[in-house]
Formats: C-alpha cells, structure tokens, sequence
C-alpha cells in the first residue's frame, strides 16, 4: 500500500548503478555519488526496516496521528522527516509540506544541515530551518525544521495555522512547555480547524509511550528496536580526575595513538570547558604525526552558529572528527561515524527558582541511562506548580492578562514580539514614551548573546572599553556600545580591540531590523533617534521601569548590598557593571533596576541602571506595590505613594481653585 502512495517501485529507493538515470523527485536534478554512500548509512539504521509500515500507518490512520517510539540512535529525528516528505510529495502538496519541532534551536538547525545532506537537496530550498534572528527558509521550502517555540507563536496567531501537511512532534519526551502545549492545541482542537486534513506524527521514546497513547485517543503506534553494535563496552576510570578537561584531552589523545578507528564524541558539562577542551586538542594534535594527519576538533554548542555544519562534512584527508559537546548533544544529534564516547558524566544545567525570580547554574552528575548510552534522552518533568503560578502572577502584573485569564489585549500583542514578557512590555512601553528607535537597539542588545566575551587584557583595552560606558547605566551603554558598532562599519577588528563579541552585535544588528520590521507590520508608532537628550534621557528610563518593575533592587546600607525588591535576597552588582568599573570612588545607586540575577554567580545583579523610586511608584501596577513582602523598602514606597497622591490632589485643588477664579473674574 506505501508503494502506491508513494508511486515507488522497490523499497529500497535508487540503485547506485542507475544514477545516470536516477534523477532526485524533489528538485529534478540527478542523484549525487554522496547521495549513494549517505543511503546505504540510511538502510544501516534501525528505523529503516519500519519505513513502509511507518507510511502506511500515516496513510490510513483514521485520527490522522500516529505516534512512532524507539530508542535514541536508531534513526527518527533524521528518518521519519524525510518520510513525512515523500509522503506530502506523492500528494503534489496540495494538502500543505512538512514542518519538524525540535526542542532547542541547535537541534533545528543541524537537523535540517543533516536531513538536506542526505536527501541530496540544498539548505534553505527545499529543507530549511526556522530559529531565533535566522529563518532559512525560501518560497521552496518543503520540509522546515522549526525550534518549537517559534512554531508555538504562529500556531497561537493565525499566520501559521494550517500551513503542514504533515506536522512532526519530535522530541515529545522532553516535555517543553512549547511542545506540550502544541499536542494541547491540536488535539482540543482534533484538528478541526486546520484545512487539508493534516497529519500529526509524534516521536518519542518508550518511556513516554504509554501516556502518549491515552493522551492522543489510542492512535496507531510504530515501534522502533533500538540500535545494536554501534557503541563497545564502556570504561570507567577508577579515580575521579581533578581536571576534566585534561582528562578528556588525554584520552582522545590515548585514542588517537591507539589507531582505533571511528570518530569521538567528547561531553564536558559547559560551554567554557568545551573551548579549552578543543583549544587543548588543537594544540597538541601536532604530537600525532606518525599517527597519521592530526585529529580534526569540532565544538558543538549553541554559541557555534552554523559552524554546526562542520561537523556533519567528510574530511578528504582521512582525519579523524573529535566532536565535543555537552548535554545538548543528548537531543537529535547522530553521527554514524562516531565509535568511542568519552563521558564526564556531569552537565551544568540552568535551575529557575520562583520563589526569588532567579536562575542558578547547578553542575549535577546525569543520569543513569545517559551514563550507559549518553544518547539517551532525560525524562523530561512538567515545570513546578509553583513556578506556573509565578508565570501567571508576573503576567498579570504587566496587564498581559483578563479577568479570565486569557490574554488580553496587550498581551496579544506581547505575544507576536519573540522577546521575554518584560522586554516586550518595555518595547511596547517605549511607543508611549517616544523612544522606540533607542529601544528597539536596547531589546536586540538585551536578547543577543552577551557583548562582552571576557574581561579586559591590558589597560589600554580597558580604557578603550570604559570611553564607551554611560553615566546612566548599563543599558544606555549597551545602546552606546551597538551606535558605535555600527559607526566603526562593524568592524571585527574595532570589537577585538576592545573584548566586544562582533558575532554577538552582528546578530544584535539583525535582531534589531527583524523587530523593527515587525513594529512596522502591526503598525506600532515609532520614534526619530534622540539618544543622549535629557528628555530622551527620562523616556528611557520609565520605558524600563514600565516593563522591568519586577526587577527592582535597593541598597540598604550603602555599600552595593543590594536587597531585592520582590523578597529578601541580598544580592551584590556585577563586576562587568559600569558602576563597578569606575575609578573615582562613589557611593552605589541607591536604587536599580536590573536584567538578570543569578544565584549561581557570586549573586550578582547584570545589566543594572540607576532609577527614582518616584518613578516606580508611577509605572508599577498599585496591586503590585501592596502584594511586596514586608520590608522597609516597602514602607517607604507606600509613604512615598502617598505623598505623591497627595501632592497630586493639592495640584488639582489648587488648578480648579483659579479656574473658578478665573470664572469669577469673566
């Protein structure tokens, strides 16, 4: 039956010897020799002796879902798309094409860098990727991965609703917020309203299995055996090593010297421990010489970008890949040519506690399943009560909710912008306050990765980095820094020179224009720039306060110990904060409004600006002035409220007492 859907003659697709006359259904051009060597890896995989089964089973279901569970490594993320293609490509798309969910963006893109490898089609035409600031996609785009967020946003809007054929859950054991939801909306909706009877195909691992199932009305399931011969037995070392990184090193380097072939996948639980690990290996590869050419060293992380690609790419000369990562790997990635794992064991994960609006960075050992197949993927948990009910209350506080609940109108119009809540009120904030041109460069700084990639080198650097520092704070330095970037022509060698990251301002610069194209679209009012006037100077400010009053701090003694506003937490400024890096001594503001807080470093406050109590008392929302803990800054809000309200009652005596004057004399 999959054979005529398909109009497919022989299961195993083309045959090599036919490549002269083999030509690729999806673009019309002939199969590459790559194609070949790429599908005998394909036939190699577990999931392959499911393929027809697979297709039938989309065909036929009578709910249209199908849900397909196996082992990590046997081939779904990669496989199941590509199916999901053939099958919207026998039906001339007329009922849609194919979009993929993934859970971290990383995922999206080398997906679809893998995928379009082996269907011998080109990045960006017929397979493409939709993440944060990037939407490789074209008129052509057949088959999308898409980060699950973004697919969330327009599935909850009415641009994307309805544009698959076929929609691909994968991952759903992770349990995102953004992927749970999806599988809510769909099958409350039972696809209903979506036109051209799309299909849904959700991928998981037998664990989540059984509550998928009743989830989704019994659809039929396709099952998947695991991947057999790939991985030897793993060794342990008897001592834990004092430094992981050395360790790892040296036994990629023991590796490297014992001729064992096949590629190495190397896990260090954080992104500074994957650079010195591949600076290391870069460093001292040249030892292997008579080992044969020196070992190829690949991060992989979200910082690497598409230079993901690398690590999918043959090397002609024969040299081995050393891929180094960390948990992230754990989701939808597969190298067939990786044969030796080396395993820290630990991860380094973000914890968000509600009870203190903060993250911290916890180093834990990983599970079990993840220490005997490192592929396997981690029980994912449905986020805590407590921290959903902390959503809700800081959505209500920026009027982003009705009395029902539901979104209200602003927060709809939150909703389009793909900013955290508190920047988009901010930035809708700002509409009000004429500074949207100094805010729109404000919100790209804030969402790009951080502008500063370590601390100064030398005092010349150093001196170069404080002459673009702003008496107002850091997020008017951020807006300081970006102008300057972009009046040195975004110069690499200019943010060298002064320890600015130049790939993270570029993709402030994109950033910027995608936000400022969707203002235009919705038809927000904008601004002329006006950065550095005194009135400016002010509208900046209650824009940050309108969306950022949640993050408000005091210091209480006078000393930079900094008592938050939303409980008792002492918390000290950053030692990247401009305040901290002046010379002359100065007492610290005495209040701040901040960006970020961790517990996990040194509980510091980043990205801090100077405000005026008065103008919190002003901007932030009466209700949430009386919900704040006890504290003495509380009671001195309350005064200062108070004194406000009756300043303000006196003013309007005082007004309506000389117009009646005024009545009187005419």
């Amino acid at each position: 039956m999959a054979s005529q859907v398909l109009g497919l003659e022989e299961e195993s697709g083309p045959n090599p010897g036919d490549s002269e006359l083999a030509v690729n259904p999806f673009d019309g051009l002939p199969f590459s020799s790559r194609y070949y060597e790429l599908l005998e890896q394909r036939r190699s995989l577990p999931i392959w002796a499911a393929r027809f089964i697979f297709l039938e089973q989309l065909e036929s279901s009578p709910s249209g879902v199908v849900l397909v569970s196996g082992e990590p490594g046997s081939g779904k993320s990669t496989q199941i798309p590509q199916w999901c293609a053939e099958f919207v490509l026998a039906r001339g798309f007329q009922k849609g094409r194919v979009t993929v969910t993934q859970p971290y963006p990383l995922a999206a893109l080398s997906l679809a860098l893998q995928v379009a490898d082996e269907m011998d089609l080109t990045l960006g035409h017929e397979v493409g990727y939709s993440i944060p600031q990037e939407d490789c996609t074209g008129p052509d785009t057949l088959l999308r991965f898409c980060w699950d967020r973004l697919l969330l946003q327009e599935v909850a809007s009415t641009r994307g609703t309805g544009a698959w054929g076929v929609l691909v859950l994968d991952e759903a054991q992770e349990r995102s917020v953004a992927s749970d939801l999806l599988q809510g909306l769909l099958r409350d909706a039972r696809l209903g309203n979506l036109p051209g009877d799309p299909r849904v195909v959700v991928v998981t691992d037998p664990a989540l299995e059984p509550k998928l199932q009743a989830f989704w009305g019994n659809p039929p399931v396709v099952h998947v055996l695991g991947e057999t011969g790939r991985c030897s037995t793993p060794v342990y070392r008897d001592t834990v090593p004092t430094d992981r990184v050395e360790a790892a090193c040296q036994a990629v380097l023991e590796l490297c010297r014992k001729e064992a072939p096949g590629d190495v996948l190397v896990y260090l639980p954080s992104e500074e421990e994957i650079s010195l690990c591949c600076e290391s290996l870069s460093r001292d590869g040249g030892s292997l010489e008579n080992q044969g050419p020196p070992p190829r060293v690949l991060p992989l992380h979200p910082g690497c970008g598409q230079a993901v690609q690398a690590v999918y790419e043959d090397i002609e000369s024969g040299a081995r890949k050393v891929v180094v990562t960390h948990w992230l790997a754990d989701f939808s990635f597969s190298l067939p040519s990786i044969r030796h794992v080396i395993d820290s064991g630990l991860e380094l994960r973000s914890v968000y506690s509600p009870q203190i609006r903060a993250e911290s960075q916890v180093l834990r050992p990983i599970s079990k399943c993840q220490a005997e197949a490192r592929r396997l993927r981690a029980t994912g948990i449905l986020p805590a009560p407590e921290a959903l009910m902390q959503a809700l209350e800081d959505l209500d506080y920026l009027a982003a909710l009705d009395d029902n609940g539901d979104l209200s109108d602003l927060g709809v119009i939150l909703s389009e912008f793909p900013l955290a809540p508190d920047l988009a009120k901010a930035l809708l904030a700002s509409c009000e306050f004429d500074c949207v041109d100094e805010m729109l460069t404000l919100a790209a700084m804030l969402t790009a990765a951080p502008g500063f990639t370590r601390p100064p080198l030398c005092a010349e650097e150093a001196a170069l980095r404080r002459a673009l520092e702003h008496v107002d704070g850091d997020h008017s330095s951020l807006i300081q820094v970006y102008e300057a970037f972009i009046q040195s022509g975004a110069d690499k060698a200019w943010c060298q020179a002064r320890g600015l990251n130049w790939a993270a301002l570029c993709q402030a610069h994109k950033l910027r224009g995608e936000l400022l194209e969707l203002m235009q679209r919705i038809e927000l009012p904008l601004s002329q720039p006006a950065f550095g006037s005194e009135q400016n100077r002010r509208a900046l400010q209650k824009a940050l306060v309108s969306g950022y009053f949640l993050k408000v701090a005091r210091d209480t003694d006078g000393t930079g110990n900094y008592l938050l506003l939303t409980h008792k937490h002492v918390a000290q400024l950053s030692p990247y904060c401009c305040y901290r890096s002046r010379r002359a001594p100065a007492r610290p503001p005495p209040w701040v409004l901040y960006h970020n807080f961790s517990i996990s470093k040194d509980n510091c406050l980043s990205i801090v600006s100077e405000i005026q109590p008065q103008m919190l008392v002003e901007l932030a929302p009466p209700y949430f002035l009386s919900n704040l803990p006890p504290s003495e800054s509380k009671d001195f809000l309350n005064q200062l409220r108070e004194e406000m309200a009756d300043s303000s009652t006196g003013s309007e005596s005082s007004s309506t007492q000389e117009l009646g004057d005024a009545c009187v004399l005419q």
